[in-house]
């Protein structure tokens, strides 16, 4: 089957399986409760971590992380072009945020965004200890998300320019980086206000 065949079907493919809400499915098979109608409202592993303790967050953030690294993986075993792979990356987190089986809600896509840079190019993992240095110093995991994404986009698209990065990758990410901000507009308010909630704080 040829690359324009191949490449709408796995984007389709991405985006079904970025839909997939965990946060919510786990939340309802180990709490009994709707994670939209907890904490942020969010149904992302930060909320979970909140709402339903660090096992299940645990669980929802691996499986985030799978939806945008799997996908990506697979367009990369195809041998799909650069860009190609951009969309189905971009596609997994679009489904994430907005997932039609819950009402186009879901997470911030911070993990399956993480998941899907992770599988374009894997250098980018050398920011996890940032990303993770600035929640253990702060507390805030929506300050850390933020920072270490716009870490990676700007330190990619400045590869772009070196001819160290395809274009592909660091637009991709760059695109993913600006709905992740997107999602997380809420949280900047907060963070601006001195409001935002800090882990280890309460859910609501």
């Amino acid at each position: 089957m040829p690359a324009w065949a191949v490449g709408p079907l796995l984007v389709a493919a991405a985006y079904a399986a970025g839909a997939l809400p965990w946060g919510y499915v786990l939340g309802r098979w180990f709490g009994n409760i709707d994670l939209r109608q907890h904490g942020s409202g969010g149904t992302g592993a930060t909320n979970a971590l909140r709402t339903l303790g660090w096992r299940v967050s645990a669980a929802v953030f691996a499986l985030d992380v799978l939806k945008g690294f799997l996908p990506v993986i697979g367009a990369r075993l195809l041998e799909l072009n650069g860009w190609w792979i951009a969309a189905v990356a971009v596609a997994a987190v679009v489904g994430h945020c907005w997932s039609p089986l819950i009402g186009f809600g879901g997470g911030k896509g911070m993990a399956t965004g993480a998941g899907a840079a992770a599988a374009m190019y894997p250098p980018v993992l050398l920011v996890v200890p940032v990303i993770f240095g600035i929640i253990w110093l702060t507390r805030y995991v929506s300050l850390g998300s933020l920072l270490g994404s716009l870490l990676v986009s700007g330190a990619l698209v400045g590869l772009g320019v070196a001819g160290l990065v395809q274009w592909s990758v660091a637009l991709g990410v760059l695109a993913m980086t600006g709905i992740i901000v997107f999602q997380h507009q809420g949280n900047i308010r907060r963070l601006l206000s001195g409001t935002e909630r800090r882990i280890g704080g309460p859910a609501s």
